[in-house]
């Protein structure tokens, strides 16, 4: 175990798998009491169990970022066990189930995605950020994306606009909060290994294709991506606010 989150509390939403789950372990094996959140209670209490499994101290609270009485009860609930919130990645997010451009999107797939990765991110913010007000203290991480820096070629049209959207979220929340104690980031992945990008590459030939949109020439593993998120909300990133970092391989330049 290292100290540089020790006596913290870390709340990470869509920790249930993925960036999620590498970033909840991650803040546990930095000294965090980690809430892992997350719809499925079984991803949840598997990501619980490997953090304890390292010797880290965790517990799960099922929540759905959309709903703003999910999100009250789950910032509710993580003071209540641990007195504290000092860190929070808002990661939760979806993408649609195919492609899907500005005129096939249906209304009801761009409600859904908007909801859970727009509106989630905002709810949660609404809810972490006076707990952080009242410590004086607090960093945010939201989970944008390089679709939120750069027009998709795949199409995404919700995705995409709720990424974009995320990043006006977080830096107009950032110059709000900023002198308050609080700073609020974005981290902005490129191409990562989690069950989304699985759904999509099922061929050698996808897989290849997708690792070929960076410089790198690869894709990341969840744990690459949350070491930059997990940086972030460190106080090693103290005069850092405001900015949408891309951890995506060099993609968005390429």
């Amino acid at each position: 175990m290292q100290e540089l989150f020790k006596d913290k509390v870390a709340l990470v939403t869509g920790a249930g798998s993925g960036i999620g789950r590498a970033a909840a372990l991650l803040f546990a094996e930095e000294g965090a009491k980690v809430v892992v959140s997350g719809r499925t209670i079984e991803n949840g209490d598997e990501t619980v169990r490997l953090i304890k499994e390292v010797g880290g101290e965790a517990v799960f609270v099922k929540a759905d970022v959309s709903k703003q009485e999910d999100v009250e009860r789950l910032v509710a609930e993580t003071v209540g066990k641990y007195q504290a919130l000092d860190c929070a990645l808002n990661n939760a997010g979806i993408s649609e189930s195919h492609d899907s451009g500005t005129i096939t999107c249906s209304e009801e797939e761009w409600r859904k995605i908007i909801d859970i990765n727009l509106k989630g991110v905002w709810l949660c913010m609404r809810s972490e950020i006076p707990q952080m007000l009242k410590q004086g203290k607090g960093a945010i991480v939201n989970v944008s994306s390089f679709a939120g820096l750069t027009a998709s070629k795949l199409g995404l049209v919700a995705y995409s606009g709720s990424k974009h959207g995320v990043i006006g979220l977080t830096k107009t929340s950032a110059v709000e909060f900023a002198g308050q104690g609080i700073r609020i980031n974005a981290i902005c992945p490129g191409a990562t290994m989690t069950a989304m990008l699985k759904k999509r590459i099922t061929k050698p030939e996808e897989k290849e294709r997708v690792a070929s949109m960076n410089p790198m020439h690869r894709i990341a593993s969840p744990r690459e991506i949350a070491e930059a998120a997990v940086w972030l909300c460190s106080d090693r990133a103290s005069f850092v606010t405001g900015i949408a970092m891309p951890v995506d391989g060099g993609q968005v330049i390429f």
